[in-house]
């Protein structure tokens, strides 16, 4: 069920506890937690993103965002300018990289794209 709870483990010990549907705001765990999967993930219902805890918590909490803003219409109501300035900027690079990893950049809010002028040029 999408609102049992998963742990999201990052490289340097910290982990975060959330809800499924937000942990499958992530391409790569949505797969890991698919329980038709024969992955380990699935029935631990946990995932190691990779990352160090600074960077698995921005992605926790980019997931969250995704996950309560993916109704909001129209595209204007959605905060997105307080999201980008919780992220420190000399994180961001690193950031984007586990997002990739992760298959969360293609899988933004509805109504905001990769042209949309709101978000920050890399």
């Amino acid at each position: 069920s999408d609102n049992d709870w998963v742990r999201i483990t990052s490289n340097d010990g910290f982990s975060f506890i959330v809800r499924r549907k937000t942990a499958k705001a992530s391409g790569t765990m949505k797969s890991m937690l698919d329980t038709s999967s024969s992955y380990a993930e699935a029935t631990t219902k946990t995932c190691p993103s990779g990352q160090r805890a600074i960077i698995a918590e921005k992605l926790v909490e980019y997931m969250n965002f995704k996950t309560y803003y993916e109704t909001v219409w129209p595209k204007e109501d959605i905060p997105i300018q307080e999201l980008m300035e919780r992220f420190p900027r000399e994180i961001v690079l690193e950031l984007l990289l586990a997002a990739d990893y992760q298959e969360s950049k293609n899988s933004k809010p509805n109504g905001i794209n990769s042209n949309d002028s709101q978000l920050p040029q890399v």
